[in-house]
Order: C-alpha cells, then sequence, then structure tokens
C-alpha cells in the first residue's frame, strides 16, 4: 500500500493544449473593416470639384441709376376748410365735371350716413373680385427694397372702396345735406385726366431747372398724401391732375455714360423692384448746374409710376443673351491649326472616324496612315486640334489631302502612335503620290482657345466657348456653337483645379 502511494506520488501531470481553431469570421470582419477604413479614409482626402450647371441668361450692366420723374401735371387745392372724402381711386382717369372729392365743414356727414345705412351700397361680387386681384398683383411684385410702396397700395384700395360703396349717393347726396342743415360740398374736376393724391414740390419742375442737389433728396423728400376723413384748412392741396400719358425720367450721367451711350438715341432700362422693362426715346441735357443728364421719353406705363418722384432703374440695352457661366470656369488650351480641306474618314468599315491622314515614312518608302483625332473647333478655314494627344500629331508632320474614299479599318495604325504599315490601301498609295505635288501641309501652326471643361460624361472634357459679354462674375457665351456646350451641361467651376481626361468625383 505504501508502494502504491509513493507512485502516486511520482506522477507528472501534463497540462491539456486545446488545438488552435482559425475564426474565419472575425477575419473577414477584419477585413471588411480595414477595407471601410481605407475607403472612407481616401474619400475624406479625396480632393472634391466643385460643378455648375450651366443656363441661359445674359448680363445686365448692374449700375443703378437714380431718375426724377417729370410729368404733364397740375396740383389742385381746396378752397374750403373741412373734412376730405374722396370718391375716385388714385390712378383712375376722371373727365371734366366727374366729382372727386367732398368737404365736410361740420363733420356730420359720417354720423349722419351712419344713421342711414339705406343710403350706403355692399360691394358687389365684381368690386370683391377687382379688389382681390389689385391685392394679388401687388404681392407678386412686392420687395422689402420698395417697403413705401404698402401705404401707396393702402391708399389706393381705400378710395377705391370709397369710391364703390359711395357711387350710387353721389347724386342724390347734395340734396339730403341741404336738407340737414349739414355744411357739405362736392367737388368736381374742372380739368380731364388721371387723378393722383400722391403730392410734392416738383409737380411744376421744368427739365431745365435740374440739378444735383435734387437727387440728394431722393430718399429724405416725401410724398404728401390727403387720408381720408382728415381735416385740411382751406387753401392745402388735395389732389392733383395728370393730363398725358407721356413722362420722362431724367438722371445724372457720368464722363463714362456719356461716352458710352451718348449716340445712343433710344435705351432699354429695367426698374428695380418691378418685373417691367421699357424703352424710351434718349437724348441728353444740361441742367441748371451746367452738368450732363440723361433725358428718357416714354409713352406708356405712366399710371404704374404715378405715386412716384424718384425711381431707381438699370440700362439693359446692351444685354446680351446666350449661355451664362462663372468667370473661374474659363481656361485656355493650345491647339494645332489644319486646313479643313485635309479632314478625312476613316477608322473602321463604316468610315466613321474623323481624322486626317498622316504621311509616315519607313525603309519600304513613303505611305499614309489615318489618324483620329478629335476636333474642338472650326473656322472656315482651319480645324483647331489637342496639341496633348499623344504623339499621334505633332509639329513636323505632313498631312495629305484625302482622296475622297475612306481609309478602311485595316488600312489603319494599329496603336495610338501612328505605327507605320508595310502594306496600305490602294487609296492610301495613291494619296502618297499625291503628296509629292501640292496636296500636303506640314503641322506647325497653333493658337489656344478659351474654354471649359464638360463632365457630363464624368472626366473633364474641353469645351471650347464664345465669349458675348461679361461683368466681374459671369460670362455670356454664345448658344449652339459647334462642339461647344449646351444648356444643363455640366462644367467645372473652378478650371484650375482639373486637367483634361481627370475622373471627377463630386
Amino acid at each position: 500500500m505504501g508502494s502504491q502511494k509513493k507512485k502516486t506520488g511520482n506522477r507528472k501531470v501534463v497540462p491539456y493544449r486545446r488545438p488552435k481553431n482559425l475564426n474565419v469570421g472575425m477575419i473577414i470582419f477584419a477585413i471588411i473593416f480595414v477595407y471601410m477604413s481605407f475607403s472612407v479614409y481616401t474619400y475624406l482626402k479625396r480632393e472634391k470639384v466643385q460643378v455648375y450647371e450651366v443656363v441661359e441668361g445674359g448680363i445686365v450692366n448692374e449700375k443703378d441709376y437714380t431718375g426724377i420723374i417729370l410729368r404733364e401735371e397740375s396740383t389742385k387745392y381746396t378752397e374750403r376748410a373741412g373734412y376730405i372724402q374722396y370718391y375716385i381711386r388714385e390712378g383712375k382717369r376722371a373727365g371734366i365735371g366727374a366729382a372727386v372729392y367732398s368737404v365736410d365743414e361740420t363733420g356730420s356727414v359720417a354720423t349722419f350716413l351712419a344713421q342711414q345705412p339705406e343710403l350706403s351700397t355692399a360691394l358687389s361680387e365684381e368690386n370683391l373680385l377687382n379688389l382681390k386681384k389689385q391685392l394679388n398683383s401687388f404681392s407678386l411684385t412686392y420687395t422689402d427694397e420698395n417697403f413705401r410702396s404698402v401705404y401707396d397700395r393702402k391708399y389706393s384700395l381705400e378710395a377705391l372702396v370709397l369710391e364703390y360703396a359711395n357711387i350710387n349717393v353721389l347724386d342724390s347726396l347734395d340734396g339730403l345735406m341741404t336738407q340737414e342743415g349739414i355744411n357739405f360740398h362736392q367737388i368736381r374736376s374742372d380739368e380731364a385726366g388721371i387723378i393722383s393724391y400722391a403730392i410734392d414740390s416738383f409737380e411744376d419742375l421744368d427739365p431745365a431747372g435740374i440739378n444735383e442737389e435734387l437727387f440728394a433728396q431722393s430718399v429724405s423728400t416725401p410724398l404728401s398724401r390727403v387720408k381720408a376723413g382728415e381735416v385740411l384748412p382751406a387753401g392745402s392741396p388735395v389732389y392733383k391732375v395728370v393730363t398725358s400719358d407721356d413722362w420722362s425720367i431724367i438722371f445724372p450721367m457720368s464722363e463714362e455714360d456719356l461716352q458710352h451711350y451718348g449716340q445712343a438715341s433710344s435705351l432699354t432700362v429695367s426698374f428695380a423692384g418691378m418685373d417691367l422693362m421699357a424703352q424710351g426715346a434718349f437724348s441728353t441735357i444740361l441742367g441748371e448746374d451746367g452738368k450732363a443728364y440723361g433725358k428718357l421719353d416714354f409713352q406708356e406705363y405712366m399710371v404704374q409710376f404715378l405715386s412716384q418722384r424718384f425711381v431707381q432703374f438699370e440700362i439693359v440695352s446692351d444685354r446680351v443673351t446666350g449661355l451664362k457661366i462663372p468667370i473661374s470656369a474659363v481656361t485656355d488650351k493650345m491647339f494645332y491649326l489644319i486646313p479643313v480641306d485635309y479632314l478625312a474618314k476613316g477608322g473602321d468599315k463604316k468610315g466613321s472616324a474623323t481624322g486626317f491622314m498622316k504621311e509616315v515614312y519607313s525603309e519600304q518608302g513613303t505611305s499614309v496612315v489615318f489618324v483620329p483625332a478629335t476636333i474642338y473647333y472650326s473656322t472656315e478655314e482651319y480645324y483647331y486640334i489637342d496639341i496633348g494627344e499623344g504623339e499621334d500629331l505633332k509639329v513636323g508632320d505632313y498631312l495629305v489631302k484625302p482622296t475622297g474614299q475612306n481609309i478602311a479599318e485595316e488600312d489603319v495604325a494599329p496603336d495610338a502612335a501612328g505605327v507605320t504599315m508595310e502594306e496600305t490601301h490602294e487609296d492610301a498609295s495613291q494619296a502618297a503620290r499625291a503628296a509629292e505635288n501640292e496636296g500636303r501641309f506640314q503641322i506647325s501652326a497653333s493658337a489656344s482657345l478659351q474654354g471649359v471643361y464638360n463632365i457630363n460624361k464624368g472626366y473633364a472634357v474641353f469645351k471650347q466657348i464664345e465669349v458675348l459679354a461679361s461683368n466681374d462674375e459671369y460670362y455670356t457665351i454664345r448658344k449652339g456653337v459647334s462642339y461647344g456646350l449646351a444648356v444643363y451641361d455640366h462644367i467645372v467651376l473652378d478650371a484650375s483645379t482639373v486637367e483634361e481626361g481627370k475622373q471627377i468625383y463630386q
């Protein structure tokens, strides 16, 4: 028994080692994680290219002018003191004898009418529809820069409502007021014209009296307007009559303006805060201070500016329309000039590719190969071919005029370098022989073109442009140019950030 214990005590314990098992799922996950991390890193580090979508448009002369409006107008004054009530809305034409306003010397008319509701006339559906149309029209053309027009429209609508409400009682109102012993007087127009309640101190201004100081008052000189129900003392201006649709705008001109527009007989202008352009007869005058001023004469749209004295506008006579692109997108690129007579067809059985027939030389003699080429621009004399198209075409190469037949696919140089062919088509041999005469052209001349990088295909492709007009930010370019841009094309916003053929990441 003791020997058994001894044997047991001398026994060695060997630890169990588990076999190593690879976790395939973890390995795959690690690989995917590394790949995703690398993709995110490269995407974040990748240079992003900003893109611009080509749109139709034009460049307008962005110089603002402030002009003063002159009309044939006369101011009317009230002979009696009292409460004023208007019956014709702003901008409506009134004939001689039409009731324009009334004077209530005691202020009793409003009380009397309130006590006699049968004398008032409810607004008809037609009246309400007209009011709604005027409000909709105003909301569509309103801008914050022309906030004061809110009050002009408010007063105009108030006069319109009063006109609708009181038009049926005007004829009998005088008799009723006399019976009640109320001092009430209807004032009728003594001349025909368009009624306005916006009055200032320039109604009698003559063009010869224009001076620079007047334009300093364009902000500080408000138009006065009498509100319905307001009390006026005798002799106060109460309304004015514009007797002609002809009107003028006079504005200061700089020396640059005189050089640019001095010989013009008419100019087209765009009015600030309004979707309106108008053409006016143009002339220059000398003001009271001896300075030059421009004068624009119009025969329509006078009513739209009836409540304004000063107006802001832009001259858009030089507006050019086409495609509008940023200046930053434009770059220059050099091209070979090759006469249009040397353009050939070839490249496959159908001969659909365009290019040129180039002379090549070998131990067997002179032969001709067809070299495909991309045309970037053309004139009546030359095609513009990219200088950077490998070594297919280079300075010193001779081109041969085509014979009128296509070069078959098997006769085309097999690589981009224009490798010499041992055997050529019969037409190519004829062209080579013709090269001994005058039908040869050596590539030498080059010229630059302005253009942009089109990225519709995902990589940068140079497209030529023709600039029609420009300002500090944009070019207007000709639309419909061969090998050029079209509306909705995508171009690189900054041409200096890419090169021809570069793949674009957005």
